[in-house]
């Protein structure tokens, strides 16, 4: 299925004379344990690079931060050599928010499946934008 999504992406992005693509995620019902872990928020950014055919740029920044305990959690930003990486972790709710922004073409759908299996979430949101 992604297969066929994906195509449908690149035709788009195409014609469009796209410049880059935005993959907006909203995971819901993460793993606990993974989404409070800090070294595997960093396995799942050099991962998804590999998964999605990206270069890192430098090593990824995780903080813990939020005095507001709905927002509390891990944030990620992870620079790449087509542009950037980023998410939210909220251990209030167990979901996660992650963009992935690229001026290199890359199938949303295997990066949202891969996000999906990889932090264990019980539903994704798939939103894509192609800037031009």
């Amino acid at each position: 299925m992604s297969d066929y999504r994906f195509k449908r992406i690149r035709e788009e992005f195409n014609r469009a004379g796209g410049w880059g693509l935005l993959l907006s995620l909203d995971l819901r019902g993460c793993n606990p344990d993974y989404i409070r872990d800090r070294d595997r928020i960093v396995e799942y950014s050099r991962r998804l690079c590999d998964e999605i055919g990206m270069k890192a740029y430098g090593e990824p920044m995780v903080v813990h931060f939020g005095e507001d305990e709905r927002v509390e959690g891990f944030s990620l930003v992870q620079l790449i050599e087509t542009s950037l990486i980023s998410g939210h972790f909220a251990n209030m709710s167990n979901n996660a928010y992650i963009d992935i922004f690229s001026c290199k073409l890359y199938d949303p759908y295997a990066a949202a499946e891969f996000t999906k299996d990889f932090f264990e979430a019980g539903e994704v949101s798939v939103n894509t934008l192609i800037r031009k």
